[in-house]
């Protein structure tokens, strides 16, 4: 096996059993193998197939079914924040997202601090961070709270979510929906995130 598969199978069980995203997964797998740390890492592409891979042959029974409790609970937020052109991306947009993993909701604003107003007003907490947004690489705030999942929690006795609101320009978004090397879109809007959410009740979805 060559060092890049070997990262990227010890990665993608980081990423499933504990949660990590793939930047710092990587890092660790290297360190957990004892490679040299100017090994050369496995694309996201190549890291997200171990990790469908490691899905398949250890969490087969459960992961569906977690995977649906995260896209309801991130189909709420998208319809409670609707006015902001919400976009779903991240892991439970892509379909391998487990217990663990967080949402990731894309903002599309005129004002900034509209979605900043609209959790205040409801009463809701939250933590504010700065991370590289879709344009150049230039940094905008992602507001961060936890919320209750009670569905999840019924599952595998998680019931606190993640969820991460990055707060984009309304110029981004059209360039936001470009697909990626594989031609798959990135994020997807509400609309999108109903039609997945009804196709698994169905059990229909391609999970």
């Amino acid at each position: 096996m060559h060092a890049q598969d070997e990262i990227a199978a010890a990665a993608a069980r980081l990423v499933v059993e504990e949660g990590l995203e793939y930047g710092p997964a990587k890092h660790r797998a290297v360190k957990a193998l004892g490679l040299p740390q100017r090994t050369s890492l496995p694309d996201n592409d190549m890291l997200e197939d171990a990790v469908r891979d490691y899905i398949a042959v250890f969490c087969a029974d459960t992961q569906p079914r977690e995977l649906l409790a995260l896209r309801r609970l991130a189909l709420a937020w998208m319809e409670r924040l609707v006015d902001f052109q919400p976009h779903l991306t991240g892991a439970v947009w892509r379909g391998t997202a487990t217990r663990w993993s967080d949402v990731h909701l894309d903002l599309f604003c005129e004002d900034g601090k509209a979605a900043e107003i609209a959790l205040i007003d409801r009463g809701l907490p939250y933590e504010t961070r700065s991370a590289s947004g879709l344009r150049h690489n230039k940094a905008v705030d992602v507001l961060s709270l936890h919320a209750p999942c009670r569905e999840l929690g019924e599952l595998s006795g998680e019931s606190v979510v993640g969820v991460h609101l990055r707060v984009n320009d309304l110029d981004d978004l059209r360039g936001a929906l470009l697909p990626d090397a594989r031609g798959r879109p990135p994020r997807g809007p509400l609309q999108a995130l109903r039609e997945l959410v009804l196709a698994s009740e169905l059990g229909n979805a391609e999970l």
